[in-house]
């Protein structure tokens, strides 16, 4: 296959999925786009390339900014929805840093802090029974809000009857 066939074909994919995920599977496809983003640009960083580098971290940019940020419904969300936005908003600027820098352990603490959020809202989307709903809430380690604004996201807030309804995703 042709590399614009290939292309072609990734782009019909891509085209499917988003057309029949529902809200959720849309933040998660957000979720692994934005780390796929993260880990072609670390390798194009250890290569050297920088034109590619620099396209990668915007792309990945753009996905916290214009879809995972803007997806979120501050007014439902609350505080939650809040910390969120905080955390999106330090990602953003370590890879602009990481950009500018070139600093590959940027790159690894926000795939990291990334992939913890997009492993909770993961187990957000499966069947949770009753007893274990707090868990779902832990799922993302406290140290990993604590990162952004450490006065401000250290405690998840766990005062509603179901933390899995704290914010909402807007279609």
């Amino acid at each position: 296959m042709t590399h614009y066939g290939q292309a072609a074909y990734k782009r019909i994919a891509v085209d499917t999925s988003v057309a029949s995920a529902d809200p959720h599977q849309m933040i998660l496809m957000l979720y692994d786009g934005v780390l796929e983003a993260i880990r072609q640009a670390a390798i194009f960083m250890q290569e050297g390339r920088v034109t590619e580098k620099g396209q990668m971290l915007g792309k990945a940019v753009r996905i916290v900014e214009e879809g995972l940020k803007a997806s979120l419904d501050r007014s439902a969300g609350g505080r939650l929805a809040q910390q969120l936005a905080s955390l999106y908003d330090y990602a953003s600027l370590r890879l602009l840093q990481a950009n500018l820098r070139n600093d590959a352990a940027a790159l690894t603490e926000v795939a990291r802090l990334l992939g913890d959020l997009r492993g909770a809202w993961e187990q957000i989307g499966k069947p949770v029974a009753p007893a274990s709903v707090g868990q779902v809430a832990a799922a993302v380690p406290a140290d990993a809000l604590a990162v952004a604004a450490p006065a401000r996201l250290k405690v998840i807030d766990e005062s509603a009857s179901t933390p899995t309804r704290r914010f909402a995703v807007s279609a």
